[in-house]
């Protein structure tokens, strides 16, 4: 089992900043993929960006340029830097991993509002 814990977002003006993160804590070693995905109101979850366990990063086309993804494997962290936020990244953005074995595990959500 892996468990995944959130932390950051909350209410951010429009071409505002914030940084989400999340550790992992259980079966760290299976870790291979960190995610990080989004679910607005009425809307599907989304894939918002994705890194190995080496490092190498994709984005959705809505975010790129705008967020950055890093993971710090030491410390079984992921986090997401969110700049120039828009009205339209407003979700619940959740933390996601894929382990070798391929299991997958979700984190509890947490909301980012952004609004003036």
């Amino acid at each position: 089992q892996v468990q995944l814990v959130e932390s950051g977002g909350g209410l951010v003006q429009p071409g505002g900043s914030t940084r989400l993160s999340c550790v992992a804590s259980g079966n760290v070693a299976r870790i291979y993929l960190m995610a990080w995905y989004r679910q607005a109101p009425g809307k599907q979850r989304e894939l918002v960006a994705r890194i190995t366990d080496g490092g190498s990063a994709n984005y959705v086309d809505s975010v790129r340029g705008r967020f950055t993804i890093s993971r710090d494997n030491a410390k079984n962290t992921v986090n997401l830097q969110m700049n120039s936020l828009k009205s339209e990244d407003t979700a619940v953005y959740y933390c996601y991993t894929h382990t070798t074995k391929g299991e997958h595990y979700w984190g509890q959500g947490t909301q980012v509002t952004v609004s003036s």
